[in-house]
This record gives structure tokens, C-alpha cells and sequence, in this order.
């Protein structure tokens, strides 16, 4: 019988993030949303008066920056409190709290977009030189003013604002429903022996070499998924109508134009990795042929995925040896890099090990004058390991952003998210390849970096699909049901999967579990990031200081330009395909090489 999953209060403090780091108790953070209590109030005073003068605009987006970043703060400590458990019901109270006073600070400034647009051209390059502090914010005025023909009256950006406390509904159902109210049976493994599932456990159980427990595993946790589908189909058919709401509310053609548009990336990309992913299928129906071959099974299901097609990969890898090797490979980025990083796990940056009741997966997310903070759910797993590697990428890209960029600069936008968590695991994985000639051993790393293309630049470009095709259904018209949403995803399982997978129909329900759906169009953005993290590390390892050079202005530089303009500081240019098509074209690579020793 598996060890049983801990209530928090067992878990040791040093495995546990230092939400101290932001407030030292609840009621200092009480005490601070309290103060914040006058700020829309403060805010909207404002109002009516952004084309006042150059010295009245300065002063507004100077006020602003200040209060996104103290609230950010107050706003980031009761998620992180509510994540620890899920079903505390006064940590959720607490974020209930915050969430309503962010819908009234945004109503509150929901004047802004319109007055900003408002300001002849030449009105504002005039205060520019008027007010020299004023070009701080030219980057942001300059983008706030690109989306004109889609800010509203000042009467329907308040009802827009208004409406964001109900549009978040269906993801809250959703998390609340999947983190702390739904439950799976035991699984049982071929002696019998009673295993227990949650959301946090499902891959790790399905990685396990015992076939019969991911098929029991795979069959209780879809059929549980299965038994709810309507409910679940209806919290995603409010979700995708709400992304559409908005999109027409703010005249954009479709949901997708609507959420690519903000972040300055043209639709082109999006339907671009689908059309080259789409074009490279034959690769992925290869390497499921060669799982098949070597894992032995007449039929290769889809519960056997995610196991580990060659023994020697069932390696049990503690948390302080990830720690270790996370390090290592990333040493190639510079002392500040590795002292920072190195600091990150003396000072309690990650929430290591799962409890009852926390969110499940994992993320990093930045916090204002602090650090970053990264929730885990470490299982001892080679996986794990990886996972440790892409999320401290993403905490160092969040550190070094705010560090080196005013705070309006230092959120990075989406698109450019997942490129150093990616990177970080690219590099780990040519450490730990460098490490060992053995040919078994680098057979199970080569294994997994296959197993990473295909659940990340494969996996994600399925869901990305998925998304745009469940959207555009929506657009047209229909209804999302369980019957045609599950229709749609087999068929794309089917697609990608190819003849030599058996792909069980209980899949067709797996994108009810997806919690990345409840941001929408998000997924693309791994594979997208994938390709360009592939890139960077070949370039880092190969060049070395000039790359990282560049690679770190990348990381510091935040939102400071457009994301297609970042990405080419650091070396690479996502306005062409060539870094998906590398990438695919590796991928072909690598198998060939494990098929060579396969054979050896």
C-alpha cells in the first residue's frame, strides 16, 4: 500500500515556501488589504482628467505602477495561502476577498483605456518632452494606444470591469471542483495491492512499470471524469462563451484574435505550429512504433505512454539530487545566475512535496519586492526532475525581469513564458547526457527528451487545436456538449497518435481535466516556447558568453518590447517557422539515434 498523502501540518517547514517572505501573518496581510481600502476611490479621481496635462498623466501612471505593486503583493501571498489547501475554507475566503477589492480597483481605473486613447498624437510627443520622465511609460502608452478601435466608452469598460469578477466563474468551478471535491478509487496492481490516485499522483502512477496498474489507474480516473462530463462540458461551454463575450465585446473577428492581439503575437504563429505540427506526424507515428517495439506489447494503449519504454529509466531520484543536478547544468549561465539560483532553494523560494488538498501540478509565479515562489508536487521521478529545472526557469526569467526592468516592464507577457523554463530543461538534459557514455543510460535520457517533444511541441499543439476548434465550434453557433467535445478530441488523439497506438475511447474525456483550458489559448505557447528554448540552448552550449550574454538580456528584459523582438536579442526570430521546423527536424533525429541503441 502506498505511503498515504500527508495533511499539511506534517510536512517539514524547509520543504514548504517562505510566505513569511511577503507577510509575516495573515493578519499583517489583513492589515494590508486594509490599507488599500481608500486606493479606488484614489484611483478614480482621476478620471476625466489623463488629457489634463503632462504632469496629471505622469503622475497617474506613476500612482498606478506603485498600486499594482502593492497589491500584487497582497493579491500573490492569499493564492499562494489557498494553494497550500485547497479546501481551507478561510485561505479561500481570503483570496474571495482579494479578488472582489481587484474588481473594484480595476473599475475603478476602467477610465484609463479610453482617455489614454484619446490624446492626439501630437499632444503626446509634445509631453514627452514636456515631462522627460514621462518616456518611462512611452513603451506602455504606446501599447495601450495600438488595440484604439477596441477600448469601449468609459460606461462599457466599467461593465467590462464589472463583469470580470462573474467571467471568472467557470474556472473557479472548475479548480474548487477539481482540486478539492472530486476523488478516484484506488488502483490495483497485479498482486492486488491498493493504490491511491489523485490528480497530483495520475502520471506518477502511470509511469510506474506495473501495466496493470496504469490500465486500473487510467480506466478509475477517466471513468470518474466520465461520470461528470456533463457538469464538466458545462463549466467549459461557459468558459469558451465568456472568451467569446469579451472578444465580440471589444470588436475583435474571434476569441483568438482576441487573446493573441495584447501580447503583439500575430494569429499567424498560432495557425502556423499547427499547420507544421500537422506536416510532421509521420515522426510521431514513428516513435510510437518504436515504443511499441520496445516496450514488447502487441498493442500499445494509451495508458502506456508515460511509461518508461526501457527499465533501467525507473530511477528514483530524491529531491536534493534534482537540486544538485538543476545547478550543475545550469552553471553554464554565469555566477549570478548559479549564486541566485543556488540562494532560491537556501531560502525556501519552493513548496516541494504534495498534501491533501493542494493544488495540483506546477508554476512558478513572480512576487513584487520579494521573490518568486514555485509550487511543486516532487515525486523522486526523472519527470520531477525536469520539472524542478522548468520551473526554476521560469522563477529566474520573473527574478531577473523585475530586477533589472521598472515594475510596469517586468511581467512578462505569455508568449515568451515557457522559452527559460524550456531552456533550463534543455540544458539539463545535455548535463546529465555529458555525464555517462553508458548506452543504456543514455538511451533513457534520449527516451526522455523524445518524451518531452512529444508532450510538449506534440501534446500542447493537440490541445492548441483542440482549444481553436472547440472556440471556433462556439463561434459558430453550437453548444459545447460532452458528446461533441469528446468526439472532437478522440479524432484529434487519433490524428496524432497514428495506427500504431491504440487509442482507448476512455481518452476522449481527457480534456476535461486539462486546467490549462481555463486560459485561454495558453497551451500554444509551450510549443511555440519549446522551439525557441531548443534553439537558445544549442546556441548557449555551442557559443558560449556571447549567447549567454544575450540570453540573459532576454531573460532581464520583461515586457520592455514586443516578444518577437525579445526572442531575436536572444538569437532567435519566431516570425519565421524555422525554429518549429528545427525542432521537429531534431526530433526525427533522435529517433534515429534511440533506434541505433535500440538495436545496440
Amino acid at each position: 500500500m502506498d505511503q498515504p498523502i500527508p495533511v499539511r501540518s506534517q510536512l517539514n517547514p524547509g520543504d514548504c515556501w517562505a510566505v513569511e517572505d511577503i507577510f509575516p501573518t495573515e493578519e499583517a496581510w489583513a492589515q494590508a488589504l486594509e490599507a488599500c481600502k481608500d486606493l479606488p476611490q484614489e484611483v478614480g479621481a482621476y478620471k476625466g482628467r489623463l488629457g489634463e496635462s503632462a504632469r496629471t498623466l505622469l503622475d497617474y501612471l506613476s500612482r498606478m505602477e506603485a498600486v499594482n505593486r502593492q497589491v500584487e503583493k497582497i493579491f500573490v501571498y492569499a493564492m499562494l495561502r489557498l494553494d497550500e489547501d485547497t479546501a481551507h475554507s478561510a485561505h479561500r475566503a481570503m483570496k474571495g476577498r482579494c479578488f472582489s477589492f481587484l474588481v473594484q480597483l480595476q473599475s475603478a481605473a476602467s477610465f484609463e483605456g479610453p482617455e489614454l486613447v484619446a490624446i492626439p498624437d501630437e499632444t503626446l510627443e509634445a509631453w514627452y518632452v514636456q515631462e522627460p520622465e514621462l518616456e518611462k511609460f512611452r513603451r506602455y502608452l504606446t501599447k495601450a494606444r495600438l488595440g484604439k478601435e477596441h477600448i469601449l466608452s468609459p460606461a462599457e469598460e466599467v461593465l467590462l470591469a464589472g463583469a470580470a469578477e462573474v467571467g471568472s466563474a467557470p474556472g473557479d468551478v472548475f479548480n474548487t471542483f477539481s482540486d478539492a471535491d472530486l476523488t478516484f478509487p484506488d488502483a490495483a496492481d497485479s498482486q492486488g495491492e491498493a493504490h491511491a490516485v489523485t490528480s497530483g499522483t495520475y502520471l506518477a502512477l502511470m509511469a510506474n512499470a506495473d501495466r496493470t496498474l496504469r490500465k486500473n489507474t487510467f480506466q478509475g480516473f477517466y471513468d470518474t471524469y466520465k461520470h461528470y462530463e456533463n457538469t464538466l462540458a458545462a463549466a467549459y461551454n461557459a468558459e469558451v462563451k465568456k472568451n467569446i463575450f469579451f472578444a465580440r465585446a471589444r470588436k475583435y473577428p474571434s476569441a483568438l484574435a482576441a487573446a493573441l492581439a495584447p501580447n503583439e503575437v500575430p494569429e499567424s504563429v498560432y495557425h502556423n505550429l499547427i499547420a507544421s505540427v500537422r506536416g510532421n506526424l509521420d515522426k510521431m507515428h514513428r516513435y510510437m512504433a518504436l515504443r511499441k517495439k520496445i516496450m514488447g506489447v502487441d498493442e500499445l494503449h494509451m495508458y502506456d505512454l508515460y511509461a518508461n519504454m526501457l527499465p533501467e529509466a525507473g530511477q528514483v531520484i530524491p529531491f536534493s539530487q534534482a537540486r544538485d543536478e538543476v545547478l550543475a547544468a545550469t552553471k553554464v549561465l554565469g555566477e549570478e545566475y548559479h549564486a541566485v539560483l543556488q540562494s532560491s532553494f537556501d531560502h525556501r523560494w519552493m513548496d516541494v512535496y504534495e498534501n491533501k488538498g493542494k493544488r495540483s501540478g506546477a508554476y512558478s509565479c513572480g512576487c513584487p519586492d520579494v521573490h518568486p515562489f514555485v509550487l511543486l508536487n516532487h515525486k523522486d521521478t526523472l519527470k520531477s526532475e525536469f520539472t524542478l529545472a522548468h520551473e526554476m526557469g521560469h522563477a529566474m526569467h520573473s527574478y531577473l525581469s523585475d530586477k533589472n526592468q521598472p515594475s510596469i516592464y517586468s511581467d512578462y507577457v505569455l508568449f515568451v513564458a515557457e522559452v527559460a523554463s524550456t531552456c533550463n530543461e534543455a540544458l539539463l538534459m545535455q548535463h546529465l547526457l555529458g555525464q555517462t557514455t553508458d548506452k543504456a543510460k543514455r538511451a533513457v535520457l534520449i527516451n526522455h527528451f523524445l518524451e518531452q517533444f512529444r508532450t510538449t511541441l506534440y501534446r500542447q499543439t493537440m490541445f492548441a487545436e483542440f482549444e481553436l476548434k472547440a472556440h471556433q465550434l462556439a463561434e459558430s453557433g453550437e453548444t459545447l456538449t460532452a458528446q461533441n467535445l469528446n468526439e472532437l478530441y478522440y479524432q484529434l488523439n487519433k490524428d496524432y497518435y497514428g495506427d500504431e497506438t491504440v487509442v482507448d475511447q476512455r481518452i476522449e474525456i481527457e480534456w476535461a481535466r486539462i486546467p490549462h483550458f481555463y486560459r485561454r489559448f495558453y497551451v500554444y505557447q509551450y510549443a511555440t516556447g519549446f522551439s525557441a528554448a531548443m534553439a537558445l540552448s544549442s546556441r548557449i552550449l555551442k557559443e558560449g558568453e556571447p549567447a549567454v550574454r544575450d540570453y540573459l538580456k532576454f531573460l532581464s528584459g520583461g515586457c520592455s518590447t514586443d516578444p518577437v523582438s525579445l526572442l531575436k536579442i536572444a538569437g532567435v526570430d519566431m516570425s519565421t517557422p524555422e525554429p518549429v521546423n528545427a525542432a521537429l527536424e531534431l526530433f526525427g533525429r533522435l529517433i534515429g539515434e534511440l533506434e541505433e541503441l535500440a538495436e545496440g
